[in-house]
C-alpha cells in the first residue's frame, strides 16, 4: 500500500507541476541556447520521431493550455512506461526469476 500511495502521490505532483510549466522560461534549453550563442544551431538535426512536435497540440488555440496537456499527456506516458516496467519485473520476480546470469 506505501508503494501505490507513492506512486499516486507523484504522479500528482508531476501533473500538477503542468499546470505552471507556461510560467517557465521561454528559452529552457540551454543548449539550444549555447548553440545560437556560438554560432552552431544550423548544425542541429529534428528527432527521427515526436509524439507531440513542439509540445503543441491541434486543436487548442490557446499555446499555454497546449503545452498543459502536452505536458500531461507525456507524463501519463512515461508513468505508464515506469508502471509496466515495474510490474512486469515484480511478476517475474515473484516467478522465481532473479534476473541474475
Amino acid at each position: 500500500m506505501r508503494n501505490r500511495a507513492w506512486w499516486i502521490a507523484s504522479l500528482i505532483i508531476a501533473l500538477a507541476l503542468t499546470i505552471v510549466s507556461p510560467l517557465a522560461s521561454r528559452l529552457p534549453d540551454g543548449l539550444e541556447r549555447v548553440a545560437e550563442a556560438q554560432g552552431f544551431m544550423h548544425l542541429a538535426r529534428d528527432s527521427f520521431y515526436e509524439i507531440i512536435p513542439g509540445y503543441v497540440l491541434p486543436g487548442l488555440h490557446s499555446q499555454a493550455l497546449a503545452n498543459i496537456v502536452a505536458g500531461m499527456i507525456g507524463v501519463l506516458i512515461v508513468f505508464g512506461l515506469c508502471f509496466g516496467v515495474g510490474y512486469v519485473l515484480r511478476v517475474r520476480r515473484s516467478d522465481g526469476e532473479t534476473g541474475k546470469p
